[in-house]
């Protein structure tokens, strides 16, 4: 089995401090925003909120196809060996980095959600047009919009999809790293944003910083990223 399969929704678990600080407070004006007899109904309430994070990681698979596909192209070319280890040996580098980045000791590294900015622009106008939400559909819709958000991490995880060499190992990939994010999220939508009590301290945030680094360390030697 491809060892990036375990390693991504790892990472995704790891870095759930860092999502309740990006989301969290999307998640709980969301859930606010509910009718108060689905706010009050355990089993509505987990429907829409399982919506929104359907649609949030189909997002991410989707852009992982797009980019897995292109690091397919690139093996395929037959421009060397380069081009199979390259991806590999980068996104094991980026691993490490976003590890760095959970723990803050590399707050830099958000500004390549710079990048997806303009996007963002095009699709923001488009979710709230969704906005209040009343169906699971339009929850699926707002979660596949919000999909795109601009986050370092995703770009990050983004950055290592091509090193999957197909649109499926890319989509499979960004899939599984969204699977990763799924308690804490969840979490996050059924509490109404109490995570991010937890999720603002120290400990917790270096603790998973420390574990991603190990796990980009581990790709670093192994090569089976």
């Amino acid at each position: 089995m491809n060892t990036t399969y375990l390693i991504a929704p790892v990472v995704g678990v790891l870095s759930g401090v860092h999502c309740i600080g990006m989301c969290g407070g999307i998640v709980g004006a969301l859930t606010f925003s509910l009718p108060e007899p689905v706010r009050r109904s355990g089993g509505r309430l987990l429907g829409f909120t399982v919506a929104y994070n359907l649609g949030r990681i189909l997002s991410y698979a989707l852009a992982g196809a797009l980019f897995g596909w292109l690091g397919g192209l690139m093996v395929a070319s037959g421009s060397g060996s380069w081009a199979a280890w390259l991806p590999r040996l980068l996104a094991a580098v980026v691993t490490t980095a976003v590890g760095f980045y959970i723990a803050g000791w590399f707050p830099r590294f958000a500004r390549v959600e710079r990048l997806g900015e303009p996007l963002w622009r095009l699709l923001e106008p488009l979710g709230r047009r969704l906005l209040p939400v009343r169906t699971l559909t339009r929850a699926l819709l707002y979660g596949a919009l919000w999909g795109w958000l601009p986050c370092g991490l995703v770009y990050a995880m983004l950055i290592a999809a091509p090193a999957q060499a197909s649109a499926v190992g890319g989509a499979v990939y960004m899939a599984l790293f969204g699977i990763g994010t799924l308690p804490v999220m969840l979490g996050a939508g059924l509490l109404a944003g109490r995570l991010r009590d937890i999720a603002g301290r120290r400990g917790p945030r270096l603790a998973g910083g420390l574990a991603v680094i190990g796990l980009g360390v581990f790709a670093l030697l192994s090569q089976q990223i």
